[in-house]
């Protein structure tokens, strides 16, 4: 069960932050309205790790999740509590470890999908990560 729930979570992970790039140029102000509901991932992320221990997975999988509420946490804590301007600023110190999360949590999806359940799925979600990127970059120039 654990594997399916995973990849959903990644798929949707994914959706949720194409939807937010593709917005947050022309319709910040709906961002700052609905983008909380992102955080909303990290109860089926806790649920995920107890899958883990339940149906004793590897701990690879505890790890990329743990990693991925580490993302949606910095997320928290740069944009929603201290309003920190980072992407504006281009501060390393504060860019750094919210770009290596980000990078860390989709790769988690795509390679833990890949390999322990499905490879089209983890193709599926390698796909959908270049298009996250893509639309990063296009509302972020």
């Amino acid at each position: 069960m654990l594997e399916p729930f995973y990849f959903a979570l990644g798929l949707i992970n994914n959706v949720f932050l194409i939807f937010i790039f593709l917005i947050r140029k022309n319709h910040f102000d709906l961002l700052q309205k609905i983008g909380w509901v992102y955080f909303l991932l990290a109860i089926p992320a806790i649920y995920a790790i107890f899958l883990v221990q339940k149906e004793h997975k590897t701990t690879r999988y505890t790890i990329f999740l743990g990693i991925f509420l580490a993302f949606l946490a910095i997320e928290a804590l740069y944009d929603w509590i201290l309003k920190i301007p980072f992407r504006e600023t281009m501060d390393w110190k504060q860019l750094t470890p919210y770009v290596a999360l980000y990078i860390s949590m989709n790769y988690g999806f795509v390679v833990m999908t890949w390999k322990y359940f499905s490879v089209p799925y983890g193709i599926i979600l390698l796909v959908l990560f270049v298009i996250q990127i893509i639309a990063n970059i296009v509302t972020h120039s």
